[in-house]
């Protein structure tokens, strides 16, 4: 399976999509601008049948333009790279770095895939797709964008370890809404392939992530917390936070002024989709240690049992 590799030398599980169905969405698309083209065009003529020559030639151009070329590029940039076609074969439209595109990707894509596309009629796309390794047309490359595939099986998922224990809950007061999705995606692709990394590399990678995503937050990464677990610890916050979005949230009730949902009683914690997160303490090697309880007898093999499954070591 071919990957996208970051700067950072961390792979993104997407794959780029190959040339039949990049070509059987085009294809799709292209239908629907088509069909799209001749109403509107069907439409005008009817509108300006009183005007001359020369102000029909004009309209029909100014429509050329706005529905076969505008119309791709406002729907890219409203669906964030993905069209009808698209949606329809699994595809999506992404930056190389994995993140969704913008305006000016799109508005690049969109002006060259009228060369590529419609005036050649997809020869130079074709072409372009077969000769680059990720079966990237011209318009891919000038823009620096992929297209990619979205129905990935989830089997071939990196695990993400869940945060130690310790760290549980902490960032429950985090204001997560100026995070972009871009990063997001980059935390979790860091977190399933952390083990894989050089050690080096993955530490400084973790650092930067975390950096970037205490900058969008506007709280400082907690002094003494390494920064993998903390990233692990606010994902996980996120995780929990649309779950609780999901489980919390009910359609609106009948009579409610504008179609607003009714104010939701608390949700039971029976109903959460995980148990309640334990209240932070830092680790035992900080600050004075509690009393003792009676010793127990413990087997050699009973801490590497306790501590598994987090992937993560209290720091030192």
């Amino acid at each position: 399976m071919s990957e996208l590799v970051t700067g950072e030398a961390v792979a993104l599980e997407l794959r780029p999509a190959r040339l039949p169905s990049r070509g059987m969405a085009a294809l799709l698309d292209l239908a629907v601008a088509l069909v799209a083209y001749m109403v509107v065009s069907l439409v005008l003529l009817a509108a300006t049948a009183s005007l001359d020559e020369a102000a029909q030639m004009a309209v029909s151009i100014a429509t050329f333009l706005l529905v076969l070329v505008g119309g791709p590029i406002a729907v890219e940039t409203l669906s964030h790279g993905r069209s009808l076609g698209k949606m329809a074969c699994g595809l999506r439209v992404v930056r190389d770095d994995g993140g969704p595109i913008r305006f000016r990707h799109a508005l690049v894509r969109g002006a060259l895939g009228v060369v590529e596309i419609l005036l050649t009629l997809g020869v130079v796309a074709c072409i372009a797709s077969l000769v680059s390794a990720r079966g990237r047309r011209l318009g891919d490359v000038f823009a620096g964008t992929l297209v990619v595939r979205e129905r990935v099986p989830g089997g071939r998922s990196g695990f993400v370890p869940p945060p130690p224990p310790w760290l549980a809950g902490r960032f429950q007061g985090l204001d997560l809404s100026a995070v972009p999705d871009g990063l997001w995606l980059a935390i979790r692709q860091y977190l399933g392939r952390m083990n894989q990394l050089d050690p080096q590399i993955g530490r400084a990678m973790a650092e930067r992530l975390a950096g970037d995503l205490a900058e969008r937050t506007g709280t400082p990464v907690p002094p003494g917390v390494p920064a993998a677990p903390y990233l692990a610890a606010v994902l996980q916050e996120r995780q929990v936070r649309e779950a609780r979005r999901v489980f919390a949230g009910g359609a609106g009730v009948a009579g409610t002024p504008g179609g607003m949902s009714a104010p939701q009683p608390p949700v039971p914690a029976a109903a959460m989709p995980s148990a309640p997160m334990p209240a932070y303490g830092p680790p035992a090697s900080y600050g004075p240690a509690p009393a003792a309880p009676p010793a127990q007898e413990v087997r050699p093999d009973e801490g590497e049992e306790r501590a598994g499954g987090t992937g993560f070591a209290p720091p030192a």
